[in-house]
């Protein structure tokens, strides 16, 4: 007898992450960890114009879907039941997309992208799941949810700044709020490139 049904102990159970009812090939458990499917990839257009950055996880659905093709990888894959696909580093959409000069959307994700994931009043890059969203001026003296007034915060300095001003928690902004333009996006963009080669000949040129 196994020694771990002697010792009270059961097998642990196998998972099967196989494709299944003809959909979209899942990714293995071991190449699903954040720190592969949540990294981030540059979004060209059909002309090589660099126009987003987006997460691996993403990426690869729209590689499945044939919207996009990869134009650089690493050397690390994702596994499914049938298939390896390398990790893609920058693609490519096959079909041109118009790209309006105009601000981004408002949202949680794009407020802590401006922010570069950093607490805006002690200056801690953290993970997204870190982070939370501040009012700099409080709802409840009127302050709006906007690009002006919303910053990225850790939660001991939300916590430490409650329903008061900067100043009255003995708090100090690192910048001031501001909206998110194609400007600023190309300047993360070229930030975040840095610290992959495979991006440069695209951002640098």
């Amino acid at each position: 007898m196994d020694n771990r049904l002697k010792n009270g102990l059961r097998p642990r159970p196998r998972i099967n992450v196989g494709q299944a009812n003809g959909s979209v090939p899942r990714a293995s458990v071991r190449a699903s960890r954040p720190s592969v499917m949540q990294a981030p990839v540059l979004v060209l257009n059909a002309t090589f114009e660099p126009i987003n950055v987006t997460a691996v996880r993403r990426a690869l659905v729209l590689m499945l879907k044939g919207v996009a093709q990869a134009e650089e990888t690493h050397t690390s894959e994702v596994h499914s039941s049938s298939r390896a696909v390398a990790v893609p580093s920058v693609i490519r959409l096959l079909s041109y997309r118009h790209i309006p000069q105009q601000s981004r959307a408002l949202s949680r994700k794009n407020i802590l992208l401006r922010d570069r994931n950093t607490c805006q009043f002690c200056g801690q890059a953290l993970p997204a799941s870190e982070l939370t969203l501040d009012h700099v001026m409080p709802r409840s003296r009127g302050g709006h949810s906007s690009w002006e007034n919303l910053v990225a915060c850790c939660y001991d300095c939300n916590n430490r700044k409650g329903d008061r001003t900067p100043e009255e928690a003995g708090l100090q902004l690192a910048r001031r709020p501001r909206p998110f333009t194609l400007h600023t996006s190309r300047q993360l963009m070229r930030l975040i490139g840095h610290k992959d080669e495979k991006w440069r000949k695209y951002l640098f040129y």
